[in-house]
């Protein structure tokens, strides 16, 4: 049987383990893997482009298993009462192939990726870095938001948003954390001054220049999310020739992320290998580092096995007959007559 982890039950899961410390756990879950990356069979997504979004597949693996992620990202679905960016995700058996989950992954691709900026800014921001600015503050930006702060102390952000709605619903969301202090910025240039991280997670699929030099100040980290596909960018190319740039996997941030607005032998630094200690990150404060963002199946993979652990664990979800069972693994045509099924659904919590 396959466990099914639905909304409600993704739902039900983070408000048990709780927002916070389930994005903590799942940046040290894909912090583990990419410390591992040379175990994993891996290749940049399958992405079906169209004139007002994209649909992609994510598939990676290891010896023991294999996952995928579906997701979208459609700028405009917002104005149809539906999410920018919806997803599902299977993890399965490498020895047998058989899927052993099967999970929602539109909350869980908002915890992967603000786990992923805290994994890769724990390595590269300064280690006094009290402020920051947030840039976009649509459906991702409290997860961003909470990441930074719980677990890299950020005290005071600002933000700032072309929609005012997102930017009150945003600070409607944090204001249960007492502790952030929220400032909301007139512009981009005003949310960036003296800021020691800058955060930009806008949605429109554009060659957009949200951070331009002028804003660009000694020592800050800049986490790049929202430039994620061909034709769509969120730095000006002379704030990437001024910083040191980490990627997660070259070959596809090459075609997706900020830097395919420069030459392919423009020098970047694998994120893993910082990790991994065999390379350097952040070479002295005053320097700018920039994390350019796409998003990367191996980050899915540790969270598909983090969410089966965790659900396991607290008994969560349903188990369904994703495929048939084989009480007669010669005999598939029995499927085609009444009663062959052993079962639809079982709940297991």
């Amino acid at each position: 049987m396959t466990r099914f982890v639905d909304v409600p039950t993704m739902s039900r899961l983070v408000q048990d383990i709780g927002v916070a410390p389930f994005i903590g756990e799942l940046s040290h879950a894909i912090e583990q893997d990419f410390v591992h990356w040379a175990d994993f069979d891996k290749s940049a997504r399958v992405a079906n482009h169209s004139d007002i979004g994209v649909i992609e597949l994510m598939p990676v693996s290891n010896a023991k298993s294999y996952a995928f992620k579906y997701v979208n990202g459609h700028p405009g679905n917002t104005a149809q009462g539906l999410y920018t960016v919806m997803a599902f995700g299977v993890l399965a058996d490498v020895e047998t192939g058989y899927p052993v989950l099967l999970s929602e992954l539109t909350v869980a691709t908002a915890l992967r990726t603000c786990a992923t900026s805290l994994m890769a800014a724990r390595a590269l921001a300064r280690p006094d870095a009290r402020r920051m600015a947030l840039i976009g503050n649509g459906a991702q930006s409290e997860f961003q938001a909470l990441a930074f702060h719980s677990h890299l102390g950020i005290e005071e952000i600002a933000v700032y948003d072309v929609d005012a709605r997102a930017t009150d619903k945003l600070v409607r969301n944090l204001s249960a954390w007492p502790s952030l202090k929220v400032v909301r910025a007139r512009s981009t240039a005003e949310a960036v001054r003296g800021a020691d991280i800058v955060t930009t997670v806008t949605a429109d699929k554009a060659y957009a220049t949200i951070l331009t030099p002028g804003m660009i100040e000694p020592g800050m980290h800049i986490n790049a999310v929202g430039g994620d596909c061909p034709g769509k960018t969120e730095l000006h190319a002379d704030v990437l020739r001024g910083a040191r740039v980490f990627v997660e996997y070259e070959p596809q941030t090459r075609i997706e992320g900020d830097i395919q607005q420069l030459p392919k032998d423009f020098p970047v630094v694998d994120l893993w290998r910082v990790l991994a200690g065999t390379e350097a990150g952040r070479q002295h404060g005053g320097q700018v580092t920039v994390f350019d963002s796409v998003g990367f199946a191996l980050e899915d993979y540790s969270t598909l096995r983090y969410v089966l652990d965790q659900a396991t664990r607290r008994n969560m979800g349903v188990e369904v007959e994703l495929v048939p069972w084989a009480d007669d693994p010669k005999d598939l045509f029995r499927y085609t007559r009444a009663g062959a099924s052993r079962t639809v659904m079982r709940r297991v919590a």
